[in-house]
């Protein structure tokens, strides 16, 4: 199961694994500032925030997993099968295909603030890159140094929540899995403390 990790101390450090039985040839990749990103039905963004991350690079096109930018914002898909909803494109919106998200964010917002109220403007679609990728369910977790949040488009309309924890996981959505973590508060990294003596 992949799981995403934000966490802070005396930096900010963001991560995930990646657990997949096959490879897409994922690999680092760097899309630098001024490399033109194309999207299917907005604009081309030729000026934006470096990124770095693990992508899979089809068609000179990277097909980001998780990337960080330039100012330090951070961004992971994770999978997110039968709950993830991406719409048809809807004219007039700023219709954001789903392989197209991560690149669209990171390079315009420099911190979790601005990318919720960008995310709230937009209509995700189910715009397939190709024949070869079609849209994978995913709901993403985006961090920066002073915050944390879980990202689920889904029939019922997005859902943000703010990610105290700053970790996520695949399925189920975020609401459970911010249940479910009580049940191990009690764990700590120190030792158990024998309380029947």
């Amino acid at each position: 199961m992949c799981t995403a990790v934000s966490w802070k101390s005396d930096c900010h450090y963001f991560g995930r694994n990646l657990d997949l039985e096959y490879s897409y040839r994922e690999a680092v990749t760097v899309t630098p500032g001024n490399y033109p990103i194309p999207f299917r039905m907005l604009p081309p963004m030729d000026s934006h925030y470096a990124l770095i991350g693990i992508a899979t690079v089809e068609q000179n096109y990277p097909l980001y997993y998780d990337a960080v930018n330039e100012k330090g914002l951070c961004m992971a898909g994770l999978n997110f099968p039968g709950l993830a909803h991406y719409n048809d494109p809807v004219t007039g919106a700023d219709n954001v295909a789903s392989f197209e998200l991560i690149p669209f964010t990171l390079g315009r917002c420099a911190t979790v603030d601005q990318a919720e109220a960008l995310l709230q403007k937009i209509n995700i679609t189910n715009t397939p890159f190709s024949d070869t990728f079609t849209p994978t369910p995913l709901h993403w977790i985006v961090a920066d140094q002073s915050r944390c949040i879980a990202v689920e488009f889904m029939k019922d309309g997005l859902h943000i929540h703010d990610n105290p924890v700053g970790v996520m996981t695949n399925n189920p959505p975020f609401d459970y899995h911010k249940t479910n973590i009580k049940n191990y508060m009690g764990l700590s990294v120190g030792g158990v403390q024998n309380k029947l003596c």
